[in-house]
């Protein structure tokens, strides 16, 4: 059986470069990966940290649409409590008409960053994160989530619509993907080997319009060079 690959990028910013650098090798590597047949191609996001480069990668992604042509862009992920449901809609509605059907909404409810952060950020409470998928998915099927909202429409629609991806490093999001019928992430870098997450992932999944079967992917740390010694 052969394993799809893809590449979740954090934007480092390795010792010696700017941080304009390690965007502009974020950029390089995408048309790197499409060459090599990657299947997705994802961005980090993360706020004031000194060593990452993407506090925004729905911006960076807008540019990939232009620099690729095949592989899929998303994000890995969009961490919710920090904004609007409709302003996310919006956001990657726009994405996808920049590259229909190739655009992945990967959503967290992580802060990316310290409390420090999510206070600058004026972030919500993470409690109603699950409420903010519905919304999202509302928002891209074109209903309202809220009959108060009538008229309101995620612009630019389309005939596409990104996909929606639930992340996590443990059990909680394994188990949210799960009831709404949506593939999930595993973040084993963060949260180390727990196959029972997947695996729990798997077995409460609930078929839904998005998805008929469970689908999962699992993000590992990788360090690749041209040769062994480097």
């Amino acid at each position: 059986m052969s394993v799809p690959l893809s590449v979740l990028d954090q934007s480092p910013i390795v010792h010696g470069s700017t941080p304009q650098e390690a965007v502009a090798a974020t950029i390089a590597l995408a048309k790197r990966a499409e060459e090599l047949g990657y299947h997705r191609y994802w961005l980090a996001e993360h706020h004031a940290v000194q060593s990452y480069a993407d506090a925004s990668p729905e911006v960076l992604i807008a540019r990939l649409t232009g620099e690729t042509s095949r592989i899929r862009l998303g994000s890995g992920g969009i961490m919710l409590p920090h904004y609007s449901a409709f302003k996310v809609a919006e956001v990657f509605r726009m994405l996808d008409a920049l590259a229909p059907d190739r655009i992945d909404l990967g959503v967290g409810r992580a802060p990316g960053g310290t409390h420090v952060v999510s206070a600058a950020l004026q972030s919500g409470d993470s409690a109603l994160f699950p409420q903010q998928i519905q919304e999202v998915l509302a928002y891209f099927a074109g209903e309202l989530p809220d009959p108060r909202l009538r008229g309101l429409i995620a612009q630019p629609s389309g005939k596409t619509s990104p996909v929606m991806w639930v992340l996590g490093s443990s059990d909680f999001g394994a188990r949210l993907a799960a009831q709404f019928g949506l593939p999930y992430s595993f973040a084993q870098f963060i949260g180390g080997d727990y196959p029972e997450v997947t695996q729990g992932y798997r077995q409460l999944f609930a078929p839904s319009e998005y998805l008929a079967q469970p689908y999962c992917i699992v993000t590992v740390a990788a360090i690749v060079a041209p040769t062994d010694e480097e």
